[in-house]
């Protein structure tokens, strides 16, 4: 009986711990969503900013390098041994809430009350836009990210269970559930959550008795960089800061369409789903259809929830009357 095979348990830990993974950043996609009503495509593209930001403050790198000694025929490349681990991450977060700011007044602020598939068509652009300012300004290499977050196979684990689970998957998941705690918390028993859950469910509303929408879309996208800051470390430590990063977003989102486009409690259990769901389908199924299964299942069983249950397991179902 597979139930008590180690191997299949061993599975579906390992699954789990990567549903937890793609979850931090379904995670930034739920926040935006619920908040402006906006599809972030750029969320991706997001972590790997982030990433690649920390790593530079990290290194003491000098941003834009190439393009300064091009055009000053220096070869400056840093600016020093670099900042301590905390203090660069509290400089990269300052990068992100900046750039959401300089999003809002940009791109979103000239198109209030435009369509929904205009404001998406402007993530798709926005996402371009900083793939290619990453570029310019830390290069195209990729980089090593070290937090001091543990790595390799946990011996504790091994010796009590035998089965092999990596530290910084188990790290990731602490990390998880800490900023879900913390965000669901925000959300509920402070003010500014209160007024991103008003804006939420009713934009003009929210406006009608003094709410600020530009300044809630100011903080929704800087908490929703901080999110894409948390999931850029954990990737970036966990395969390295590459610029195939950014297609993380793309495995979001069967996990935004499993748990609702507008549920935190949903991204995560999305992508739990399919973390778990994928690595059991490679396992039993793979073998018998030619393997490479993890590349195609997440979207399969999207498709499958689109057609049963479009709104997710805890999106809200929307009735339309004529």
């Amino acid at each position: 009986m597979f139930l008590t095979d180690p191997f299949f348990w061993e599975i579906v830990v390992s699954g789990l711990l990567a549903g937890v993974m793609y979850s931090l950043v379904a995670l930034g996609f739920v926040l935006i969503f619920k908040a402006s009503g906006i599809f972030n495509f750029a969320q991706g593209v997001f972590a790997l900013f982030a990433a690649l930001t920390l790593v530079g403050f990290q290194t003491g790198q000098v941003p834009f390098a190439h393009v300064l000694s091009w055009l000053t025929g220096t070869e400056i490349h840093n600016w020093g041994a670099g900042l301590p681990t905390l203090v660069a991450i509290l400089f990269s977060l300052g990068v992100m809430i900046l750039l959401a700011w300089v999003v809002v007044r940009v791109v979103l602020r000239p198109l209030v009350n435009q369509e929904g598939i205009i404001l998406f068509m402007a993530t798709i652009g926005l996402a371009f836009v900083l793939e290619g300012l990453g570029d310019l300004m830390w290069g195209a290499n990729v980089k090593t990210l070290d937090v001091g977050l543990p790595q390799g196979p946990s011996d504790t684990i091994i010796d009590a269970t035998g089965m092999f689970v990596e530290k910084i998957e188990i790290s990731a998941a602490v990390v998880a559930v800490i900023l879900v705690v913390a965000l669901m918390m925000f959300s509920q028993y402070t003010k500014m959550g209160r007024a991103l859950r008003a804006v939420a469910d009713d934009h003009q509303a929210a406006l009608s008795v003094g709410i600020s929408l530009e300044t809630i879309w100011w903080i929704v996208w800087s908490i929703a960089g901080l999110v894409a800051l948390v999931a850029g470390i954990m990737w970036g430590a966990k395969s390295g800061v590459q610029f195939s990063l950014s297609l993380i977003a793309l495995k979001a989102l069967p996990v935004l369409m499993l748990g609702g486009f507008t549920s935190i409690p949903g991204a995560i259990v999305g992508g739990l789903i399919i973390g778990v769901g994928e690595k059991i389908f490679e396992l039993y199924v793979g073998p018998f259809i030619g393997g490479a299964t993890e590349n195609w299942f997440a979207y399969m069983l999207a498709l499958m929830f689109l057609l049963f249950r479009p709104q997710g397991l805890f999106g809200e179902k929307i009735i339309e009357r004529v």
